[in-house]
């Protein structure tokens, strides 16, 4: 028996992040939040630090930027929610750190597949704008929609996010 799969997704600033952290509320459960980002200037720091004071207190927190299954093994449980903030960032970090792309999210969809515990995914979605400019962003806009088509495949329930407005697509 795995736990329940929620997939969040939306673009940036469209409430998905508070969506979903009021899901992982209303589940009764412990909550852990498993961040992704990293901060390698002081903007970013300061946004991680207003999305810590925006959550509030009752969350344990993770940061794991890259190893996402591994972290999800070793914290799920039937008692605990976790929520993963975000796909994108985690998709980041791979590129950027020239991890085999493919082979990451077929142990992240596998993973998924087996934990104990509900888990929810925050993702930004890249693909209704513009093609862009440059080989990186194509590479970047691709990876993240099979990403989502793969995960959306295996959830329970996928939200789209739009204006702080959830629509459920799943």
């Amino acid at each position: 028996m795995r736990g329940k799969i929620t997939l969040v997704l939306g673009g940036a600033r469209s409430g998905k992040s508070r969506f979903a952290e009021n899901l992982a509320i209303e589940s009764g459960l412990s909550r852990l939040y498993l961040a992704t980002a990293e901060a390698f200037d002081q903007e970013m720091e300061r946004r991680i630090a207003q999305h810590q004071e925006d959550r509030g207190s009752g969350w344990d927190t993770v940061e794991e930027p890259v190893k996402l299954q591994g972290t999800l093994e070793d914290h799920s449980a039937e008692d605990r929610v976790i929520l993963v903030d975000c796909l994108t960032l985690w998709l980041s970090n791979l590129m950027t750190g020239d991890q085999p792309i493919e082979e990451e999210f077929k142990k992240l969809t596998a993973t998924l597949g087996t934990l104990p515990g509900p888990v929810i995914l925050v993702s930004n979605e890249v693909g209704q704008g513009i093609v862009p400019d440059n080989t990186l962003a194509r590479a970047f806009r691709d990876h993240a929609g099979r990403l989502h088509q793969q995960i959306a495949e295996i959830a329970d329930e996928v939200y789209f996010i739009t204006a702080g407005l959830s629509q459920k697509l799943k």
